[in-house]
């Protein structure tokens, strides 16, 4: 049963900069994305203009903040990344050249980036030459946002080899990113080098991610065989959104910050969407209750099929907003 294909029925996901276009791609370019790196609390300075700075510490989680060149200090909200022992940000760096970072207090292993996602030397990759689609949902392959694959890799090893298991559930989340995002694809880049290189996971955590206007771009890597988030026997690859929950729990991400602002129509449009093929493709029902039971070390927990990321941990995510339309989703995703 094919999941997933292009309207020609053929694609190529590889990336190069020199070598000629495989059959049923055409070339196109983005720019690759720039980072600077730093440690602990000292202000910092790059020689580019930073679209993002990424944090991350050990300790509390509550009480970092940053300042963006001469201006005033903000705290840092919740954000959507977790992990375990410590904190994470990703806080929009408004073309800032310097910045400084607090974190709370008694926390160590403070690390930072600044992640420019739109102005690196261009970089070509082979994009699908018609649209890819999940069964009739159209989404941008990894290629067609510009992925760098070779952000999977640490030391000449992919970093966080893939792992299938049956599909459970699904978790919605938002990125905790600027609304009106004039460049969502940059942003998806930019969360990419945030989430596979500063927290270290090997790939973005989503599986996918929905921009304002609705448009839908694959996340996590899941194999060469043209069916994005599943490998060819329908199990689903294990990424890295709820922290201990993953394994079976597939995570879509809404682009932009929902805690006051709900998502836009064509944004909540797409994710019914994407959540009603997936469901029916996979025999679940949207507005079930479930015991979540982790396939690696058989942790379980009570939620629904459909939940938001604070249902698995304490967190804002995925936004007030987004969270009450919850139950509509379910019961629209469910209709026939």
């Amino acid at each position: 049963m094919v999941f997933a294909a292009t309207d020609s029925g053929s694609t190529s996901d590889s990336t190069s900069d020199t070598d000629a276009a495989p059959s049923g791609t055409k070339p196109e370019t983005f720019p690759a994305t720039r980072t600077a790196t730093a440690t602990g609390t000292a202000p910092a300075t790059t020689t580019f203009a930073a679209s993002y700075v990424g944090l991350r510490w050990t300790g509390d989680q509550d009480g970092a903040g940053i300042r963006l060149a001469d201006g005033n200090w903000q705290q840092t909200g919740g954000g959507c990344a977790t992990i375990d022992g410590g904190g994470t940000a990703l806080i929009a760096a408004d073309e800032a050249t310097s910045y400084q970072v607090k974190a709370p207090a008694g926390a160590t292993d403070v690390h930072t980036i600044a992640i420019d996602c739109t102005r690196g030397p261009d970089r070509t990759f082979h994009v699908p030459s018609e649209a890819t689609r999940v069964r009739g949902v159209r989404y941008l392959s990894r290629p067609a946002w510009g992925a760098d694959e070779s952000k999977r890799y640490k030391d000449g090893k992919v970093n966080t080899p893939e792992a299938y298991y049956p599909l459970q559930s699904i978790t919605v989340h938002h990125t905790d990113t600027p609304n009106a995002d004039p460049d969502p694809a940059a942003t998806v880049r930019g969360i990419y080098e945030y989430h596979a290189i500063t927290l270290d996971w090997g790939d973005i955590g989503y599986h996918f991610l929905i921009d304002e206007a609705g448009v839908v771009y694959e996340g996590r890597y899941s194999g060469d065989d043209l069916i994005p988030a599943f490998d060819k026997d329908g199990n689903l690859v294990t990424a890295f959104h709820t922290a201990g929950f993953n394994s079976g729990n597939l995570g879509i991400a809404l682009i932009g910050n929902l805690v006051a602002q709900p998502p836009t129509a064509a944004a909540k449009a797409s994710l019914i969407r994407l959540i009603k093929v997936i469901t029916r493709f996979k025999g679940l029902d949207p507005q079930a209750k479930i015991t979540y039971t982790n396939p690696v070390n058989g942790v379980k927990k009570d939620n629904e099929t459909i939940s938001g990321h604070r249902d698995w941990l304490q967190t804002d995510c995925p936004g007030q907003t987004m969270y009450d339309l919850l139950g509509e989703v379910r019961t629209a995703a469910a209709t026939r």
